[in-house]
């Protein structure tokens, strides 16, 4: 070992290192940290992309059951009348997928006019004998709110769908910006301030042949709070968000449950259809009073119009029989139950992050003797205080300097991302609908 007169961080005393040494140490020091924080964020990154995977699988698969069970069930129990009609319910579902998938849809429009062109529909087959022109059914169409020939169905309905599939897709769209965020966020670049102090306590004690000995605790801690102030001040908007998404997970869980909402819809809609054949007679007359007697048919047309599927018998009641396959082979509360296990945990991921990755097995740091350990310039005890977490935290930080006046503008933007998403989680855990902006 000789003197140290040409090093630019370690100590200029004896020393064991080059020049070249401490420059490789410094690029060293400067990989070390930027694995750590990758490793830890990795975990979570991965809990949010696969979290998010299954959700969002689970959601479409959810609508590809119920519309081939309301296929299934109409074919059986409606038979050739659903065949010529069945395009009416197809639209239905590629609407509700188009919604779900971030389309520009309002759901409330979209269920009013399915009920309106079922009516219009139902409408011509409970009076076979009539001619109804396109201006006659569209003044049928007026009708549907206020005579409610589907009863009540269209009402709840409306209701139920809207809340669950706002909830639903927010709360997709809400794993999906947890993800982003992380990875973002976790490709650190130190400054070089930063790098100068992490190659001072990570490699600095090598030069002086002390290579067993580890940096103090609340050195490390200084050291990856200067490092990591930025992150720091992620940590409250994260803890934010992370609290919207478990109140959504508990309305997913309850009264927005989509499970619960689509499982059963091809009974609901059959049931609103054969409350509209019912009282096809009084919504017949009370629309003949409204737009006007229509023209009858000639006898042998109107003949052919019943045998070509006019309402000639009743429905037959249907019997649901075991329902289908769940969706993604789990259950919507599985689901849930496994999420919010997972957001719990991750709250406060950005304020731990100095103290994990100074816990981390790899940095082994803080020895049990307090005296023992590497201070920064010697194997002693570290006399300075730990300073807080964020930016403006730093202005103490004995170890790092920052330049609070500069935040970091790719952190400032996942900032503003999160406050957007959680606006929108409080939105639809009111049951409101939200402005949705396609995350990919």
């Amino acid at each position: 070992c000789f003197s140290g007169d040409h090093l630019k961080v370690c100590s200029q005393g004896y020393t064991c290192c080059s020049q070249e040494m401490e420059e490789k140490y410094s690029q060293q020091s400067k990989h070390d940290f930027r694995n750590a924080v990758v490793d830890l964020s990795n975990h979570l990154q991965t809990t949010f992309s696969s979290r998010y995977k299954k959700f969002d699988e689970f959601f479409k698969e959810l609508l590809e059951n119920a519309e081939k069970s309301l296929n299934d069930m109409f074919v059986r129990t409606y038979g050739r009348l659903y065949m010529q009609n069945s395009e009416l319910f197809k639209d239905l579902f590629v609407e509700l997928k188009r919604y779900y998938v971030g389309g520009n849809v309002n759901l409330e429009e979209m269920l009013n006019d399915f009920w309106a062109r079922l009516l219009e529909r139902m409408f011509r087959l409970v009076n076979p004998q009539y001619h109804f022109t396109d201006e006659y059914l569209e003044c049928v169409s007026k009708y549907t709110e206020q005579l409610k020939p589907f009863g009540d169905v269209p009402r709840k309905l409306k209701l139920q769908v809207t809340r669950a599939f706002v909830a639903a897709r927010t709360f997709a769209q809400g794993l999906a910006v947890a993800r982003d965020v992380v990875s973002k966020v976790s490709a650190v670049n130190p400054t070089p301030q930063g790098t100068r102090a992490l190659l001072k306590m990570m490699y600095c004690p090598h030069c002086r042949g002390l290579l067993s000995v580890k940096p103090c605790y609340n050195y490390c801690f200084n050291v990856m709070r200067g490092c990591l102030a930025n992150q720091g001040d992620l940590d409250a908007e994260w803890n934010i968000f992370m609290d919207s998404m478990l109140l959504v997970a508990e309305r997913l869980e309850g009264p927005f449950n989509i499970e619960a909402v689509m499982d059963p819809i091809d009974v609901k809609i059959s049931d609103a259809i054969m409350n509209m054949q019912e009282n096809s007679m009084q919504v017949s007359q009370k629309v003949f009073q409204g737009c006007g007697q229509p023209k009858t048919l000639a006898q042998g047309r109107a003949a052919r119009s019943l045998s070509d599927g006019g309402f000639n018998s009743r429905f037959k009641l249907y019997n649901p029989e075991e329902q289908p396959t769940t969706a993604a082979g789990t259950s919507l509360d599985r689901l849930v139950t496994d999420v919010k296990e997972k957001l719990k945990q991750s709250k406060k991921f950005w304020s731990s992050l100095p103290g994990n990755i100074c816990n981390d097995e790899k940095m082994s740091v803080g020895t049990v003797n307090e005296n023992e350990c590497w201070n920064g310039s010697a194997k002693s005890r570290y006399d300075f205080a730990v300073t807080g977490n964020g930016l403006a935290s730093q202005v103490n930080n004995p170890e790092v300097e920052v330049d609070i006046t500069k935040p970091d503008m790719v952190i400032r933007r996942q900032i503003m991302a999160l406050r957007v998403m959680t606006n929108k989680l409080k939105n639809a855990y009111s049951g409101n609908d939200v402005d949705f902006i396609d995350i990919s």
